[in-house]
């Protein structure tokens, strides 16, 4: 069934919104534009209207998806207040992004998108603007800031794979515990950070 003429800013949104259940279920290679403009309940020339290539698609859906979780994470961040509140809400924000969008996390973070070098680029930079925001936040009087910002990586990677193991449900722990643990356990590395000697 085709849905009804809409503007060409809602179809496209529709297109993501339908693209990232397809390529989440099927992956990249073995998904086609056939599959995403069925999910999406279009022909193909439709979907071809807005998106020149499988390629362009994915990659667009990748930008979208990044988006979509850094602002989230930056938002609630910024808006904590203190330093120790700023960690808890980032780290809620991530892993409530995560347990709600979890297509869009398997998207952005898996292996095809890692192999592709446009593509890896894309989930980098979502993990650099990431990292860029949490570095801005650690104040740490001595510590310059390169080694603010690496410090920052490696915050982002624990929250990254911590989500993937909750995701293959090696924990019960629901978003908010889990993030409440991790965030507890970022801030003590954070409280205890010196400047290199």
């Amino acid at each position: 069934m085709t849905h009804p003429r809409l503007p060409a800013a809602e179809r496209r949104r529709q297109l993501l919104d339908s693209a990232v259940s397809v390529f989440a279920a099927a992956g990249f290679h073995r998904a086609s534009m056939n599959d995403v403009a069925a999910a999406a309940g279009v022909t193909k020339p439709v979907l071809y209207q807005h998106f020149a290539s499988k390629h362009d698609l994915y990659r667009e859906l990748l930008h979208d998806v990044g988006d979509q979780l850094r602002e989230q994470v930056a938002k609630a961040a910024l808006d904590g207040g203190l330093p120790r509140r700023q960690v808890e809400q980032g780290f809620a924000a991530y892993f409530d992004w995560v347990g709600t969008h979890t297509e869009g996390f398997a998207v952005l973070f898996a292996g095809e998108t890692r192999r592709d070098p446009v593509f890896a680029a894309e989930a980098e930079r979502v993990e650099r603007d990431i990292a860029d925001t949490i570095a801005a936040l650690i104040d740490v009087e001595g510590l310059g800031v390169d080694q603010r910002r690496l410090l920052a990586f490696g915050i982002v990677g624990m929250a990254e794979t911590t989500a993937r193991h909750w995701l293959a449900g090696e924990t019960t722990t629901g978003s908010a515990d889990l993030a409440q643990q991790v965030s507890a356990l970022a801030w003590a590395g954070l409280r205890g950070l010196r400047p290199a000697t």
